[in-house]
């Protein structure tokens, strides 16, 4: 029943939604993006919820362009910009506000033709700021590919062990390790029962090589789809959540939960420790991605993105949050 009652709340949830998506726009390649900025909520507000983490801005990102919206992942490339990988196909590179302003960029991920073929729903993303490569997981066909920061060159791979794991809940979430490892957390859970259970793999390595993975399986809240993760300086992973809670209009809440990598054992059960509940109260939506770059001071700047489905009820919203890793 607990698995059953949150289906028929995603099935009800997508189709009012789907009455409710904007009417389709007369085609725009406007470059251009607004960030509105909106009221912060109380710092009793942010403390009852936000626990370490403060939340210092948020904008509302509107933009005519066509290939705008449905962020399913977020990098911070280390150069003041932003990457935001969108779950069409399509990608956006930009400056948030307050920073010297670099030019807005728009693409996409793989050329069509090869999408038509072997799945669009590109839903997680890492990098290597080093090389400049940028790994792509694709929840509709179950693999991974690598690219240039450009999205020029590309590789692919389809790793047996991601071969049952669905075609809508599939690799949500990846991340490179400092160390050259990656993990990739599924978003679906591994059975009906229990609901806060997660499919992991481990790979020594690039995935496009082709190794053979070590599975685990991640434990986090119940209840909880997994979306998105990104490394701290400390060798942790902040793994950002989220869970519909009404489907009419769709109401989300999230989490954020942090584990330490070096606790991944074959066959074992990751454990990991919510930091941050990001409640309806706040000023939240459907939280896909998350960056983190590193202060100066120590503490870290951590971004959030949300995935608006192109629904007239919702947002993309980017949040900006501090926290000192220590606290965490």
């Amino acid at each position: 029943m607990r698995r059953i009652i949150p289906s028929l709340l995603l099935i009800l949830a997508l189709t009012p939604v789907t009455w409710l998506r904007h009417d389709p726009p007369e085609p725009s390649y406007e470059l251009k993006v607004d960030f509105r900025p909106l009221p912060l909520p109380s710092r009793a507000e942010q403390a009852a919820h936000l626990g370490a983490f403060h939340l210092e801005e948020i904008w509302q990102l509107i933009s005519p362009h066509r290939q705008f919206g449905g962020y399913s992942a977020l990098l911070a490339l280390g150069n003041g910009e932003l990457l935001a990988i969108a779950d069409r196909n399509s990608w956006l590179r930009f400056t948030p506000p307050g920073r010297p302003r670099r030019p807005l960029a728009i693409g996409f991920v793989r050329p069509w033709q090869l999408v038509e073929r072997n799945g669009y729903d590109s839903e997680s993303a890492t990098l290597d700021r080093a090389t400049g490569h940028v790994w792509v997981g694709w929840e509709s066909s179950n693999s991974i590919t690598r690219h240039t920061l450009d999205f020029g060159t590309w590789h692919s791979v389809f790793p047996r062990a991601m071969s049952g794991w669905g075609r809508n809940d599939g690799p949500e979430a990846i991340v490179r390790l400092a160390d050259g490892r990656f993990i990739v957390l599924r978003e679906g859970t591994t059975n009906w029962i229990d609901d806060s259970r997660h499919s992991g793999l481990l790979f020594a390595g690039d995935p496009i090589e082709g190794k053979a993975p070590r599975a685990f399986t991640l434990a986090g809240p119940a209840g909880f789809s997994v979306t998105d993760m990104t490394q701290i300086p400390d060798g942790r992973v902040l793994i950002l959540m989220r869970k519909l809670v009404w489907p009419f209009p769709a109401r989300f809440i999230g989490r954020i939960v942090i584990a330490g990598p070096a606790e991944i054992r074959a066959g074992g059960v990751w454990r990991s420790k919510v930091v941050a509940k990001l409640s309806s109260s706040l000023p939240v939506d459907n939280f896909e991605g998350i960056g983190m770059e590193p202060r100066a001071d120590g503490t870290l700047t951590v971004w959030l993105i949300s995935d608006a489905n192109s629904a007239l009820t919702q947002r993309t919203l980017l949040w900006k949050l501090a926290v000192d890793p220590a606290e965490l």
